[in-house]
């Protein structure tokens, strides 16, 4: 009992008997180490446990039948595939086409059959086509100097050269299309997790087939931890596929995907060395085949673009300088006459707004814009692009190129009029100069915006850029008024790429912070550009997707944490597009709310929870259904009065419904929100505060908000690390005042359910107590639980 409960509170219940079979693999294999156990049976052991684990795991996955058919299917092969590998290292080597042959044919088979699995895996990343060849060039080199350490570290004695140069090839490629997996874009996901546990898997069965299994030979055993983990990630992958559990992925991690391959060769290099052995001429051709691919790179990089130097000739006399650029910037053409901004003392005809050095003068054009004019930065007027690529190629032409563009584009002036909108421009370029170096060019982007270009290296551009993000935020004052803004910069380096490509490129960086919610920075790198045409084809596709029977819902049981009894649900959306695969709502809304449709999508999730809740009603049971509504549709006129018409057309007692709304959108309207929950709960409707904070301003506000659940994260359960107590006690504290009851959310824990209850929680959801499911399984659920009624 003492060595399990530290177990039960560190490794999640779920991953229990994952955690398990690790451990009693590492036991294995340091028994084998010590010569307690042959190599042979620690290897069948071994692989055997790993093969029954994630096959369990797969054939679960493969009998579901609250999931589409292709899931399911996916299981199917992917549970061939484990078996196969377990088999593969347990019996093939005892057939008589001996030890190599017999298990590269079963590395072969399960290949095959856990590449069809992965095609129907839900989830699959499918990258642009220039991406794809980018990825690959980036890969050919690691992987070749992966494949020279397989050369330098696979024995020598026994096993033919082609044998010992395939299997080093093919570790390498394994190896490096396993990083890929684990470092690149969505590693998190489950797809992803999966097809890096077959790499290892089918990378271990290699590595088996190679090395000496014989008792003089332990080294063998170093494809046990590849081959059975890789089999267990298998698992582990596919069913987070299947489920729908797809968090969104920071940028891609790019060091381990170098770091680690050049580790690996430092490392066999000096073992190679140390044992008294010269390079070969197999390993001299390796190191060699290294470098086209370096090349390769590189000449990629440098055709983006004509070089700087033929564009500098055509754009401007020699020896012109950033600097001088400054004092005679572009001016849209049609556009007025600047006013500038003089500071105390200036003559005439000075303006100081776009920097240090700048004049203005009626005969001079000006870096200033005019109200009506708004073309794009890539199809702007000739003046201001020209400029502005003229300052980009000036950067460029040093010897070695560094510098960076940030565009900078100014939100929530739309309506104010051409002339307040001036002012507001003015301001902000004010602003910006007081945070830029001297030799910064300002200059017009768009008729909402401008642009910065620094000579500056890429991490002191990007600090530039959240110094301008403070600078823009605070209001900007108006004839009587406050106006706030919003402010998106995306910011693309200089070095190497030509002046149109690093616009464009920090125009896709912009976009993508437009994107992400504004007031941020956004660094274009290789992968934005797909994350870009998969936001246009999810705009390309939404429409119509009601229409077309595309959503669907998944609910996650809400239990009780006193007695462990499910008292309600979530209604969580599903997008099962036929063209881009399950859609999650933190990629579809914000997508719906640029297109004006989450009126739409709310009120289908409502009328399809009640219609549910009314199926669930027909039992003994009396269980809640809790839908998320936004504070746009929420606070619209008639919201209670269509509410109320979906729960009569389906007969459902109000008080079954619970409305949550998102604690931190709720202050944008407070006066109307805190009626229009007012009138839900007259209505009989139960009402929640969703991703409560406990902050001054949020518990103030609580005080007003009609509600009866308060929704909580983990954060606010666990301990501080100021060494106070948890928020937990405070938001108690408040909510017995206040006659609301807590629900902590997110929980995915043994600890966070413990400590979610010890704070006084009554109510609990998350992974740790039940994951989303269909509403069949979610009702079969229900059924282990013959006494709840809430």
């Amino acid at each position: 009992m003492l060595l399990a409960y530290p177990f039960r509170v560190l490794v999640p219940r779920r991953a229990a008997p994952e955690a398990a079979t690790s451990v009693a693999v590492a036991l294995l294999l340091l028994a084998a180490a010590a010569d307690l156990v042959p190599t042979s049976v620690v290897i069948a052991l071994a692989a055997g446990a790993g093969a029954t684990l994630a096959g369990l795991r797969l054939s679960r996955l493969a009998s579901r039948r609250d999931i589409d058919p292709t899931p399911r299917s996916a299981g199917v092969l992917l549970d061939a595939a484990v078996v196969a590998a377990g088999l593969t290292a347990v019996v093939l080597p005892l057939i008589d086409l001996g030890h190599t042959l017999a298990v590269l044919i079963g590395a072969l088979v399960v290949a095959a059959l856990a590449t069809g699995g992965l095609y129907l895996l839900p989830g699959r990343s499918r990258p642009a086509a220039s991406v794809r060849l980018r990825l690959l060039v980036e890969s050919t080199g690691p992987a070749v100097g992966l494949a020279l350490a397989g050369w330098l570290l696979l024995p020598t004695d026994g096993l033919p050269v082609p044998v010992r140069l395939g299997a080093a090839l093919t570790l390498g490629g394994l190896g490096m299309a396993a990083l890929n997996a684990f470092a690149g874009p969505r590693r998190r996901s489950g797809a992803a997790v999966c097809r890096g546990g077959v790499l290892l898997t089918v990378g271990g069965l290699v590595l088996l087939a190679t090395l000496p299994s014989a008792p003089v030979g332990r080294v063998a055993l170093l494809a046990v931890p590849p081959l059975v983990f890789g089999m267990l990630l298998v698992a582990v992958g596919a069913a987070d596929a299947a489920d729908d559990a797809e968090p969104a992925d920071p940028a891609a991690a790019a060091w381990p995907r170098t770091v680690l391959p050049a580790a690996v060769l430092l490392l066999a290099s000096g073992l190679h060395l140390g044992a008294g052995r010269a390079p070969d001429r197999t390993s001299v051709l390796l190191a060699l085949a290294a470098v086209p691919p370096l090349v390769l790179r590189e000449l990629l990089r440098a055709g983006d673009a004509p070089t700087s130097g033929r564009r500098a000739a055509h754009r401007r006399p020699a020896g012109r300088s950033l600097r001088h650029r400054r004092a005679t910037p572009a001016r849209w053409p049609g556009t007025p006459e600047p006013r500038p901004e003089r500071g105390p003392g200036a003559p005439e005809g000075t303006a100081t707004a776009m920097g240090a050095g700048s004049t203005w003068s009626p005969d001079h054009s000006s870096a200033w814009w005019g109200p009506n004019r708004r073309p794009s930065p890539t199809s702007g007027t000739p003046g201001d692009r020209a400029a502005l690529l003229d300052a980009l190629a000036a950067i460029g032409d040093v010897p070695v190129p560094a510098g960076a563009l940030l565009l900078v584009d100014l939100h929530g002036t739309e309506g104010i009029g051409p002339t307040a909108r001036e002012d507001v421009l003015a301001e902000a370029v004010h602003r910006a100069r007081a945070v830029i170096a001297a030799d910064d060019l300002v200059t017009g982007c768009t008729g909402t915006g401008f642009a910065v270009v620094t000579a500056a290296g890429p991490v002191l551009a990007y600090a530039l850029g959240t110094r301008l993000l403070s600078a823009l935020s605070p209001p900007y004052r108006l004839a009587g008024a406050m106006l706030r803004v919003q402010t998106s910069i995306g910011l693309a380096e200089v070095s190497g790429a030509g002046p149109a490509d690093v616009l464009r490129q920090a125009e896709l960086a912009r976009r993508r912070a437009v994107q992400l919610g504004r007031d941020r920075v956004e660094w274009y790198d290789a992968f934005l550009e797909e994350q870009l045409v998969r936001r246009l084809d999810l705009e390309r596709e939404l429409p119509g997707a009601v229409a077309r029977g595309e959503l669907d819902l998944v609910y996650q049981p809400v239990v009780d944490l006193v007695d462990g009894q499910p008292v309600g649900a979530e209604a969580l959306l599903r997008w099962r597009s036929p063209v881009l695969g399950t859609v999650l709502p933190a990629e579809l809304l914000p997508v719906a709310e640029d297109l004006d449709l989450v009126g739409e999508l709310e009120w289908w999730v409502l009328d399809r929870a009640c219609r549910q809740l009314s199926d669930w009603s027909v039992g003994v049971r009396e269980l809640w259904m809790a839908v998320n509504v936004t504070t746009r549709e929420l606070t619209t006129p008639d919201f209670v009065q269509r509410l109320a018409a979906v729960l009569a057309a389906y007969g459902v007692p109000p008080e079954r419904l619970v409305v949550e709304v998102s604690e931190p959108r709720v202050a944008g309207d407070l006066p109307t929100v805190v009626a229009r929950l007012a009138g839900l709960r007259s209505l009989g409707v139960r009402t929640a505060l969703d991703d409560f904070r406990a902050e001054h301003a949020s518990l103030a506000q609580l005080r007003r908000l009609p509600i009866d659940l308060l929704k909580v994260g983990p954060e606010l359960v666990g301990a501080r690390p100021d060494g106070q107590p948890p928020l937990i006690d405070v938001v108690v504290n408040v909510g017995e005042r206040l006659g609301v009851e807590l629900v902590a959310e997110e929980l995915e824990s043994s600890t966070q359910v413990e400590g979610a209850r010890r704070g006084g929680c009554r109510y609990g959801q998350g992974f740790a107590l039940a994951r989303p499911a269909t509403a069949e399984r979610v009702e079969a659920y229900f059924e282990e639980f013959p006494s709840a009624s809430r």
